[in-house]
């Protein structure tokens, strides 16, 4: 698993921008930049959108306040679903990131299988990167809701 310190691998990611799929790359998304991003294990599940995105839907201003450039929502689902999730959640201001194969969350060790439920997954997490590297890693025991939560990451900002 990636540790605070560790920099992030180059992948290439799926974002759909103006009804087209774009695929930017880790430099691309995170070079020169101080990035919030939070992972869950798949969009329309029952935490992940009761409570994981809206907090960070509701609190994306002061989170930025903080000097954050990007706040990036991560999950091993397709562009479509992701944009078609951040648009029901009124995301704006978050970046709804594709991980469709799971590549990038496989390199960092933060996946996990589900089996018939979903298959590969992201495990819950969020991390603070500042130009590619992991200066703030939190991630959830499973079934856990506790440490990967938009307050808490403004609290350590």
């Amino acid at each position: 698993m990636i540790q605070v310190g560790g920099t992030l691998p180059e992948v290439d990611f799926s974002l759909l921008v103006n009804g087209e799929i774009t695929n930017p790359g880790t430099n691309e998304l995170f070079s020169e930049k101080r990035v919030v991003v939070f992972a869950v294990p798949g969009a329309f599940t029952p935490t992940c959108s009761q409570a994981h995105l809206p907090g960070y839907v509701a609190l994306a201003d002061k989170i930025k306040a903080k000097g954050i450039d990007t706040i990036i929502c991560l999950s091993v689902n397709d562009a479509f679903v992701m944009d078609a999730w951040g648009k029901a959640n009124n995301a704006d201001e978050i970046v709804m990131l594709a991980d469709g194969n799971g590549f990038f969350t496989k390199q960092i060790g933060l996946d996990m299988g589900t089996g018939n439920f979903g298959g590969l997954r992201s495990l819950r997490y969020s991390m603070l990167v500042e130009d590619g590297e992991v200066k703030k890693l939190n991630v959830e025991d499973p079934g856990r809701f506790d440490v990967s939560d938009a307050q808490s990451m403004l609290d350590s900002l």
